[in-house]
C-alpha cells in the first residue's frame, strides 16, 4: 500500500472516529485502535499512541463547540477528573504487578449492566430525572446545571445526585484505563448518565472535555517512549478534528433516544472484548 491511499485511509478512519466519538463522548480510540491493529498490522503500542493522540484531536474539537453551547457541566467535568487522574495513576503502577484477568471480567459484565440500564432508561422515555435526591456535595459545589437542547427547543435544568458514587465509579475507570489500556469514555459517561442522573447529553458533552484532559498525561509517556508515529497519528488527528466538528454539530439536535439506541451497540461491543480478553480468548 503507498503512502498516499494509507494517508487517505487514515484521514476518513479519522473523520469516522472523530463523528463518532464526539456524538457519543468516547474519544474515538474504541473505534481506531482495533481497526489499525487488526486490518492495517499496526503494532498496538503505536496504535494506543495515535489513539490517545486521537482522543485528544476529539476532545479539542469537539468540546469548543459544546462550550460555545453551554452543554458542558464543567464544574463536574473538573471535579471528576481528580478521581480519573489518581485512578489513572493507581493503574499504571499496579500495571507491573497485578493480573488484569478478573479486572477485564468484572468491567465486562459492569457494561453489560450499563447496556440494560440505558436500554431502560430509552424505553421509559425520561430523559432528565425528575424526583432527584437532593445532593449536599452538589449544592455546595455547584455541580447543578443546565443546557438548552436544540432538539427540544427548550432549556433542560437538571440536578447532580449521587456525587460520591459517581466518583467511585470515575477511581474505577481511571484503574482501568491504566491498567488494561482501555479508553475511559464509555465509564465517564455511564458514571453520570446512570449514577449522578444527568441527561445524557450533557454526560456527552462534559465527557468530551473530560477525555482530553485524561489522555493529555498518557501522551506525553507515549510521545517520549516513542510510540507517537507522525506519519499514522498526524492523518488521524486531522480527519479526528474534522469528525469531531461535524459530530459536535449533529449530537444537540438528535434525539437523546438515537444516541442511546448508537451508544448500547458500542458498549456491548466493549463488554464483549473486555470479557473475551478476561477469558484468554485472542482477537
Amino acid at each position: 500500500m503507498s503512502l498516499l491511499v494509507f494517508t487517505l485511509l487514515m484521514l476518513l478512519l479519522g473523520f469516522v472516529a472523530g463523528v463518532f466519538g464526539s456524538i457519543l463522548g468516547l474519544g474515538g480510540g474504541i473505534i481506531i485502535t482495533p481497526v489499525i491493529t487488526t486490518f492495517f498490522g499496526v503494532d498496538i503500542k503505536y496504535a494506543i499512541g495515535a489513539s490517545i493522540v486521537a482522543v485528544i484531536a476529539t476532545s479539542s474539537g469537539a468540546a469548543i463547540s459544546y462550550l460555545k453551547d453551554d452543554m458542558i457541566n464543567v464544574r463536574t467535568a473538573m471535579f471528576l477528573e481528580i478521581f480519573t487522574t489518581i485512578g489513572g495513576l493507581v493503574g499504571a503502577i499496579l500495571a507491573g504487578f497485578f493480573d488484569a484477568t478478573i479486572l477485564n471480567i468484572l468491567f465486562g459484565c459492569l457494561l453489560i449492566f450499563q447496556g440494560y440500564n440505558m436500554w431502560r432508561k430509552m424505553h421509559k422515555g425520561e430523559e432528565v430525572v425528575q424526583n432527584v435526591e437532593s445532593d449536599k456535595i452538589a449544592e455546595k459545589l455547584k455541580l447543578n446545571s443546565s443546557y438548552y437542547d436544540k432538539q427540544l427547543g427548550k432549556e433542560i435544568p437538571y440536578q447532580v445526585e449521587k456525587v460520591p458514587g459517581g466518583a467511585a465509579v470515575m477511581l474505577g475507570a481511571g484503574v482501568a484505563s491504566g491498567l488494561l489500556g482501555i479508553g475511559s469514555g464509555v465509564f465517564k459517561v455511564m458514571a453520570m448518565d446512570s449514577m449522578m442522573k444527568m441527561p445524557l447529553k450533557a454526560s456527552t458533552a462534559t465527557s468530551n472535555l473530560m477525555i482530553g484532559v485524561t489522555a493529555a498525561a498518557s501522551a506525553t509517556v507515549y510521545f517520549f517512549n516513542g510510540y507517537v508515529n507522525p506519519s499514522l497519528a498526524g492523518p488521524l488527528a486531522i480527519g479526528i478534528v474534522a469528525g469531531a466538528a461535524l459530530g459536535s454539530k449533529i449530537m444537540p439536535k438528535l434525539p437523546a433516544k438515537t444516541i442511546r439506541l448508537i451508544f448500547i451497540p458500542v458498549i456491548l461491543i466493549m463488554a464483549l472484548q473486555m470479557l473475551l480478553k478476561g477469558l484468554g480468548v485472542s482477537f
